[in-house]
């Protein structure tokens, strides 16, 4: 039974300054030079952007929904942690949300049913801002709130050291919970927000800056020892049982996808990456805004991004939107998510009526909205045989958009979780499947699978066709 040294920092609601203190704590923690890997709960991809500038190594998320929900997700959760976190000093687990925020109003895949599949101790993070004794009663109701709460600790966020100094024992006394120190209210330090949430960690142009007063902030007044003492008490965790494809070890290669990966397009699950490696795809990344030509390849992978932000230079690239649309209409197979999504089609336009030429695979046009389209956990059932899967097939999904499209396709039903609400939408055939739905191929890898064997047929096809030109 692997030993993981762990703990989840958790807070009782969002904007609470769990990523700053996550940070603060990664970086602290990495200047004293401990091996450390870090996760973060739920379906964000901004936190881990962070937790990957502070470690210069990836940062992995655990999402028990999108991971097939019930026991099915929360054995894949021990999995990757055991897998990423096992030769580490430290894991550490970053939450979404309220600690008991899950699918629609219950704690379902919720970061207390992460600390739960995966007996992890959990620290609070509670904003100290004009904060007395009543804090205590907050900490205790959270707490106490289940009896298997997994809370041990907690730190006050935004609060000036003699306030917490004045108040530390009452709140412990109060709230039977072990105070770890407090970070002080640091405004230059703070992570700007957009519609989707924090900006990007490579949109900030002193982050490096800001990690050093953070990790400074967090070696002064945060018991990190008490931190590690918390993290190494946690309970090994059960073995894992291996998957099929990797008792088989390093697969062949069956072919190479091209992913767009930069400023506009970043939002992609590391440990969804690497189920495409399993499979046998060689992954290259290139830059729909920096580079003039698209690699070699045989599949094409569209993730999410900030495309709306960079409408004029993703058309000014007008070389490789040329050769996308060239490859898609020669057959290259596809997968786009959300802004991919947007991405394909003819034209974007802007808040200000201009429109901005775009790949034209998916007619019509998108454009922002002021509010949420759709939002949350879903299912989703393909209407017809695809690029990813057949017919009726299901897999875990998320959306989360600001945008419209005016070709949102009915390739696919999302069913709400939690709720009767559906809704069609995607465009999908042979060799394409687009919407603005998020996937996780660790929810179904199949899905993976049809995709890796799509473009390794393509590529076959091409050689062949190539040869006989020869």
């Amino acid at each position: 039974m692997p030993n993981v040294p762990r703990i989840l920092v958790a807070a009782p609601k969002s904007g609470s300054g769990k990523t700053t203190v996550v940070c603060a704590l990664l970086e602290a923690f990495k200047k004293r030079g401990l091996s450390l890997t870090a996760f973060k709960s739920g379906p964000d991809y901004i936190d881990p952007m962070f937790h990957r500038r502070v470690l210069h190594t990836p940062s992995y998320n655990l999402d028990l929904f999108l991971f097939g929900g019930g026991e099915k997700g929360a054995e894949a959760a021990r999995q990757l942690l055991c897998r990423h976190g096992e030769k580490s000093d430290l894991v550490l687990i970053e939450g979404a949300m309220g600690y008991y925020d899950g699918v629609g109003t219950g704690h379902e895949a919720s970061a207390y049913d992460v600390a739960a599949a995966a007996d992890t101790p959990v620290v609070l993070v509670v904003d100290g801002r004009g904060a007395g004794f009543s804090l205590g009663a907050v900490l205790k109701g959270l707490a106490d709130f289940y009896t298997d709460s997994h809370i041990v600790g907690f730190i006050v966020n935004r609060v000036k050291p003699m306030v917490y100094t004045h108040f530390k024992d009452a709140w412990e006394k109060a709230s039977g919970l072990k105070a770890l120190g407090a970070l002080p209210d640091l405004p230059d330090c703070a992570f700007s927000s957009r519609h989707l949430g924090l900006v990007t960690a490579g949109e900030i142009q002193n982050l490096q800056e800001i990690m050093e007063r953070l990790s400074d902030a967090a070696e002064t007044h945060i018991d990190l020892d008490g931190l590690l003492t918390l993290a190494r008490a946690a309970s090994p965790l059960a073995e894992s049982d291996v998957s099929e494809e990797e008792k088989e070890g390093e697969p062949e290669r069956q072919a190479v996808i091209a992913v767009a990966r930069d400023e506009a397009f970043c939002f992609y699950y590391e440990d969804s990456l690497d189920v495409l490696r399993r499979f046998g795809a060689e992954l290259i990344f290139f830059s729909p805004l920096h580079d003039s030509h698209l690699p070699p390849c045989d599949g094409l992978y569209l993730g999410g991004g900030y495309p709306e932000l960079y409408a004029r230079e993703l058309e000014a690239n007008e070389s490789l939107r040329g050769q996308i649309r060239q490859a898609l209409k020669g057959g290259l197979p596809c997968f786009a998510e959300c802004g991919g999504f947007m991405y394909l089609h003819q034209y974007f336009r802007g808040d200000d009526g201009t429109r901005y030429a775009w790949i034209g695979a998916v007619p019509g046009e998108t454009f922002m909205t002021t509010s949420l389209r759709h939002f949350g956990y879903v299912t989703l059932e393909a209407a017809e045989d695809n690029l990813l899967c057949k017919a009726g097939d299901t897999i875990p999904a998320h959306e989360f958009h600001y945008s419209h499209s005016t070709s949102e396709g009915e390739a696919f039903t999302a069913y709400k979780a939690g709720s009767r609400r559906s809704w069609s939408g995607g465009v999908a055939g042979e060799t394409l499947a687009a919407s603005y739905l998020h996937l996780h191929f660790l929810g179904n890898p199949a899905w993976a699978k049809h995709f890796v064997r799509a473009c390794g047929t393509y590529s076959r096809r091409v050689n062949i066709d190539k040869s006989r030109k020869d």
